[in-house]
């Protein structure tokens, strides 16, 4: 791969346009190595006679030099080449040459582009300075260009670790985010079907339980109970089926909008109302995506009539014709809070999202002393 390429659609490819920074650990293995090799170079100049002393010196400083490229690689490149040229006056360049060949296993790991190439062609100067820089006499400099081959290789080899590395950090923390989504958008799957199929029942029991104090309908009012209660429990194990990852049941739970309309139209007129079915819920021409749709409409707004409609008729009308289904509910309008029944707030937010969903449109409103329910659906 080119210098300079940088592979952003693959993480886990090593990328030489932009600098990079050592890790933690990385950081204090070669403080460790430095603070070692700076005091053996100490020891060195002050236990051993006739040591060469200038030499010495600039070894110690080149070292120190090193500590830069924990930080700052680029300033750390640079000091290196100021204490090169200060060797080379000195005539010891040679001793900071070693250093220079060992520190191309930095830049390799931490360089950019620009700073590799630029560090190569200055170390290639470097030795050329100390092959024939003593009057000409040629100078064999194939150990510091095998000790920085071995370095940059080195270096390489850690960049591409640390490189993936950080992709397979980014693949876990992408997981970890999905699985989080997944658990969340399963929640609330599971709180929107127990408010769809669950509340509708639990609002039938809370109104005629309302009612058991009249005599004259205790009996259809504790029927209702019963009818309830039993088709929560039966949309309660629907929904734990659901959610559990063992074989499903046999039972397939779909909506069907007739059956859902003359639940919806008992329920109703046991609530005191006349409910006036118009059209035909039975139509060949609607699909099967759009006849659940609707019956979960019918029976949102059946919970909502049972909570909040006044005193009238209730109208339920089915229409359809070559594009589209339409379901209209009306329900009166209440001067007054008709029952003390709970309320979540999530009906109409429901119903609107399965309507866009099946890709149809969605209305609900005042119309004069009504509440209009409207949703449309494509039957093709």
């Amino acid at each position: 791969m080119p210098f300079g390429l940088s592979m952003r659609d693959d993480p886990g490819r090593l990328r030489l346009s932009r600098g990079e920074r050592l890790t933690t650990v990385e950081r204090i293995v070669t403080l460790a190595f430095l603070v070692v090799l700076s005091a053996l170079d100490i020891f060195g100049v002050i236990f051993s006679p006739g040591v060469d002393v200038a030499g010495s010196v600039l070894s110690v400083t080149a070292t120190a030099v090193f500590a830069l490229y924990l930080w700052w690689p680029a300033t750390a490149t640079a000091a290196l080449g100021l204490v090169f040229a200060v060797s080379a006056l000195a005539g010891k360049d040679s001793v900071v040459l070693f250093a220079a060949a060992v520190a191309a296993g930095m830049v390799m790991r931490l360089g950019g582009t620009a700073h590799v190439l630029s560090y190569g062609a200055g170390f290639l100067v470097a030795t050329a300075i100390v092959a024939y820089g003593d009057a000409g006499t040629p100078v064999n400099v194939g150990i510091y260009l095998l000790v920085a081959a071995v370095a940059g290789a080195i270096g390489f080899a850690l960049r591409l670790a640390s490189a993936r590395g950080q992709s397979l950090e980014k693949r876990l923390a992408e997981s970890a985010k999905q699985e989080r989504q997944a658990v969340l958008a399963e929640r609330r799957w599971i709180a929107g079907e127990l408010h769809d199929s669950i509340a509708h029942h639990l609002t039938v029991v809370a109104l005629h339980v309302q009612l058991l104090d009249d005599p004259s309908i205790r009996r259809d009012s504790q029927d209702a109970i019963r009818i309830a209660a039993r088709k929560a429990m039966a949309d309660l194990r629907f929904v734990i089926d659901l959610a559990d990852d063992g074989p499903r049941s046999a039972a397939v739970h779909m909506g069907d909008l007739d059956t859902a309309i003359t639940e919806a139209g008992a329920e109703i007129e046991a609530a005191g109302h006349h409910v006036i079915v118009d059209g035909s819920s039975t139509d060949d021409r609607i699909p099967r995506i759009a006849e659940i749709v609707l019956a979960r409409i019918v029976r949102e707004s059946t919970t909502n009539i049972l909570k909040y409609a006044g005193s009238g008729d209730v109208t339920i009308r089915v229409e359809t014709d070559d594009d589209a289904v339409a379901l209209t509910i009306l329900s009166p309008l209440a001067t007054a809070p008709r029952r003390d029944l709970p309320s979540s707030g999530t009906g109409l937010k429901r119903m609107t999202e399965r309507v866009i969903g099946a890709s149809g449109e969605f209305s609900s409103g005042v119309q004069g002393d009504h509440w209009r329910v409207s949703a449309r659906l494509p039957v093709t």
